[in-house]
């Protein structure tokens, strides 16, 4: 359905409008019988709208723009993509479009029995319609294609056709991690989803020794090497330093490089050099007790400084790295 601009139609219905006579009982009575049919009719619309796309199953991942705003470019608008899937977000635009319309006929009603307001009830007579018209969700429906993830109502992209100059963030707004060639994908088959960079961090942890660092190095850069993981608080940098994988030291100066803080804690008060105090990670004790020896003094909240945690879990090597940074700080002062 082609695009209008309300405004040629909402000025002229809202001269009109004010042209009403809101003390004259019939013109009353009539503004009430017109707008009650009309919402009437786009609420059963709307509802069976929403009904429609419950019954949808496509699980494809699609990344949506936001929507334009009023005064914005199509460029503005169309910058940052949210990663979703094409089912889920007709039902949430559904559900959205039923509650905004209830919404707004409770808002209208109360302005005219309460405010007297007549005009309220004879412009959303009019514009009610060209409201729901302009809905991608009410279009697709009312034009008899239903919802096809292939007719792009939502203007929604596929990962194929994402540009390095679209920004793609999950849908609580944190950043989706996307390497050099495009998005970075889970599984081999073809409808692989792109990971986020929470569950790069996570897969990469839970593969240990054995993980193969390269799809997390790509996926840091300068705005997220300070991520923390929403439930525990790690750090890119406290995985690395736990890890005790191959390469993990020089992994750790490359995302120090990127500005990633050592200091930051989880949950547990633990800061990278706790991570690798605790793992028994000797190369990585190594890099960051050189980096940021002061930081072999910050307790956690248990009160362990990393090297009393490196005592604590029998792991010397650790333990004679940190104090060595120790000395030499001390030689230095």
């Amino acid at each position: 359905m082609p695009k209008f601009n309300k405004m040629f139609v909402m000025l002229p219905v809202m001269l009109m409008a004010r042209k009403l006579d809101g003390e004259d009982p019939t013109t009353i009575h009539w503004a009430r019988v017109a707008y009650g049919v009309v919402q009437t009719i786009c609420v059963l619309i709307v509802s069976l709208t929403y009904l429609k796309a419950c019954q949808i199953k496509d699980n494809t991942v699609v990344y949506v723009p936001p929507p334009a705003m009023p005064f914005g470019t199509e460029a503005d608008a169309k910058k940052k993509y949210t990663q979703t899937t094409y089912g889920a977000h007709v039902i949430s635009g559904a559900r959205s479009l039923l509650a905004s319309t209830i919404f707004g006929i409770i808002f209208t009603c109360g302005l005219h029995y309460y405010k007297g307001m007549v005009m309220g009830l004879a412009i959303q007579t009019i514009m009610g319609p060209f409201n729901l018209a302009e809905n991608p969700i009410i279009a697709a429906l009312l034009t008899g294609n239903g919802f096809r993830q292939e007719d792009k109502i939502f203007e929604e992209k596929t990962a194929a056709e994402l540009t390095d100059q679209d920004e793609v963030v999950d849908g609580e707004g944190n950043p989706i991690a996307r390497n050099s060639a495009g998005a970075i994908k889970a599984g081999k088959g073809s409808s692989a989803t792109t990971k986020s960079l929470e569950d790069i961090l996570l897969d990469t942890w839970d593969k240990g020794s054995k993980a193969n660092l390269s799809d997390l190095m790509k996926a840091l850069n300068k705005k997220n090497c300070n991520y923390q993981t929403k439930e525990d608080n790690w750090s890119p940098i406290m995985i690395l330093a736990g890890l005790g994988a191959p390469g993990t030291g020089a992994a750790i100066s490359q995302v120090l490089e990127l500005g990633c803080k050592m200091s930051v804690q989880d949950k547990e008060g633990w800061n990278a050099l706790h991570w690798s105090a605790f793992h028994g990670s000797v190369e990585s004790a190594k890099v960051l007790s050189k980096e940021k020896p002061e930081l072999l003094s910050v307790k956690d909240k248990e009160g362990y400084t990393p090297i009393d945690m490196a005592r604590k879990e029998n792991n010397n090597d650790v333990a004679k790295v940190f104090e060595d940074a120790l000395g030499e700080t001390k030689k230095d002062k």
